[in-house]
């Protein structure tokens, strides 16, 4: 059921557009405002799918009501209905927000077509929301620790900017949920987020794999390919593990952040790329520069902002909350019902070293989950989360 609003001054022409959508559809649930300030009221009290609303209105006219409105509710689509003298009118009000404006007196068919799009556009915006929310519960920071907090702090100042950032902290901290909020909280969220794992590319094929090549490059390149910078585009590419980068690889990566550009292997040709660069590490970067193993000025370039991730030990208090967020997730996932954990289960948890981090503590709830009893107990930490 959509619930739309109609704010007309005129009762006559409010109860046409009335008539008009409750015979259009039983689907529609009207209400009426006879002027602006009773159009505020309503929407403030109300969840509408969409608002009718006259332009011209003793009191408080459809420019004024719109904006109102998009202070309480912005979601909201607002159809503005104009006077024939009042077109000007109509067409700022669309700069300002609104999704269309019908003419008086309102045309039938350009009535029904214009509140059916803009009840789709609305359930478009709220479904893009949950998905929003969908995608940033996968990749949720869990803690409300001091250090949590100044790291989540630290997102939102930076998010918004394309300063670049390097995330450092030991294995299995999670450097990676990090560089996922600084996407999504930027500009750039609605571009592609691509992640390559230094590490686990062989050096000989890191420079295609960011890169690109073209056919004929090397033995196995049998056809033109885009490399990570050029999906990228317009989005945020995250290097994790940057240490184990190759120096010729670095050069080039270096190159496309002072120039914004690219050139795949086996050409000149310079391809521009708009980016955003995301690094991470688990090593010691100024260390490495000493050894001749990472490239100095490239340090500088990627480390505008440095985010130090903690490790799980210096972030104890967190372990319960990490714990109740694992076992809601792996129950959830595997379809088994959910396991509690007992206060003596979780301090033992909490006194732990946990050089995993985060990564072994998962897999330890995972373990307690399927091996331990109805309630993970003390005596089931003890025989299952073996170190």
């Amino acid at each position: 059921m959509s619930k739309i609003l109609v704010v007309e001054d005129e009762a006559a022409i409010r109860r046409v557009l009335v008539k008009i959508l409750s015979e259009e559809s039983d689907a529609y649930e009207l209400e009426e405002a006879e002027d602006g300030l009773k159009g505020i009221e309503a929407i403030k009290s109300n969840d509408y799918d969409l608002v009718l609303c006259d332009i011209k209105m003793p009191k408080m006219d459809g420019v004024e009501v719109l904006e109102a409105a998009r202070k309480i509710k912005p979601e909201i689509p607002f159809i503005m209905i104009s006077g024939h003298g009042d077109l000007d009118t109509a067409v700022n009000t669309m700069r300002a927000g609104a999704f269309d404006y019908i003419s008086k007196p309102p045309d039938l068919n350009r009535l029904l077509t214009t509140v059916r799009n803009a009840l789709d556009r609305k359930e478009l915006v709220v479904e893009n929301k949950i998905l929003k929310k969908k995608v940033s519960k996968t990749y949720e920071m869990v803690g409300d620790s001091k250090e949590i907090a100044a790291i989540k702090d630290m997102i939102e100042k930076v998010a918004p900017t394309d300063a670049r950032v390097l995330i450092t902290g030991s294995n299995g901290t999670g450097k990676e949920l990090v560089a996922h909020w600084l996407h999504e909280k930027s500009a750039r969220s609605a571009a592609p987020f691509i992640e390559v794992n230094c590490a686990a590319i062989p050096s000989e094929l890191i420079e295609s794999e960011l890169f690109g090549h073209v056919k004929g490059a090397f033995t196995s390149a049998v056809k033109d390919r885009a490399g990570k910078f050029e999906a990228a585009n317009k989005g945020t590419i995250f290097l994790d593990e940057i240490g184990d980068m190759s120096l010729s690889a670095q050069a080039k990566v270096l190159r496309a952040l002072q120039e914004s550009k690219i050139s795949r292997v086996g050409t000149d040709k310079d391809i521009k790329v708009d980016v955003r660069v995301l690094a991470a590490t688990n090593k010691d970067l100024k260390q490495e520069i000493k050894d001749g193993k990472f490239r100095e000025d490239l340090y500088h370039r990627l480390a505008v902002i440095l985010i130090k991730v903690p490790a799980l030990n210096d972030r104890r208090n967190d372990i319960p909350l990490l714990i109740n967020h694992f076992a809601e997730k792996i129950t959830s996932e595997q379809g088994i019902a959910k396991k509690a954990f007992s206060q003596k289960a979780i301090t033992l948890l909490q006194a732990y070293d946990w050089t995993g981090n985060i990564r072994e503590l998962r897999n330890v709830v995972e373990r307690l989950i399927i091996l331990g009893g109805a309630e993970v107990s003390e005596e089931d930490v003890k025989l299952f989360a073996t170190k």
